[in-house]
């Protein structure tokens, strides 16, 4: 099966380090930042869980939960997470998946045979309130996430939602936004106050 933008997550039952969780029940009106890394007691991984944790409250502000996965056991996430916790300078609280029989990781299509036979490389999987995926990431084992990213497209994701508008490269949370070329001007005009600099008529900016 293949994870698609706009699809619905799959649901799961699972074991992990903040006890056994029905994903879609554990979602609730929530957005999700589930991601997976190759092993526990590794060093980039330790790193990304750090920063994950580190950044509790800007995921709190947008109302989103972190959610981690490793195919190793929820004794060795719990053992690792307090490597964590010293080197990383922080206090990890979102629950990791324990998935040693490779069932989430091989549903949500983790484990790419080109790098390993059984630890997951590092995906990424935005999933919005109603259970849709809204956006997807895979970086290699060897290279870490940039965070920043995650936070500005999840701004993104959330503020196209909000104000029905599409957002530009690099855009950033207070920038400029394009009215999408789908509401015609009329429409524009009451749901864009502030009214929009027309570059193309295919290409209106504005400001919220």
């Amino acid at each position: 099966m293949s994870i698609k933008l706009g699809s619905t997550a799959p649901d799961f039952k699972v074991d992990t380090t903040k006890g056994e969780i029905s994903f879609h029940d554990w979602i609730g009106d929530s957005w999700v930042f589930f991601f997976s890394h190759p092993a526990d007691f590794t060093p980039v991984c330790t790193t990304e869980m750090g920063r994950t944790a580190q950044l509790a409250e800007e995921f709190a502000k947008r109302n989103v939960k972190p959610l981690g996965l490793s195919t190793d056991s929820v004794d060795e996430h719990l053992k690792w997470i307090d490597d964590v916790n010293d080197t990383q300078h922080c206090d990890l609280q979102f629950p990791i998946i324990a998935d040693p029989d490779f069932k989430v990781a091989g549903l949500y299509e983790m484990i790419h045979e080109g790098e390993s036979d059984s630890a997951a490389v590092r995906s990424v999987f935005i999933i919005d309130p109603n259970k849709k995926v809204r956006l997807t990431m895979t970086y290699p084992m060897a290279v870490g996430r940039n965070f920043d990213e995650i936070l500005r497209a999840i701004d993104a994701l959330q503020t196209g939602d909000e104000n029905s508008c599409a957002l530009p490269a690099d855009w950033r949370k207070g920038g400029d936004v394009i009215i999408p070329p789908s509401i015609s001007d009329e429409e524009a005009k009451g749901m864009f106050p502030n009214g929009w600099e027309e570059l193309r008529p295919y290409l209106r900016m504005t400001r919220i």
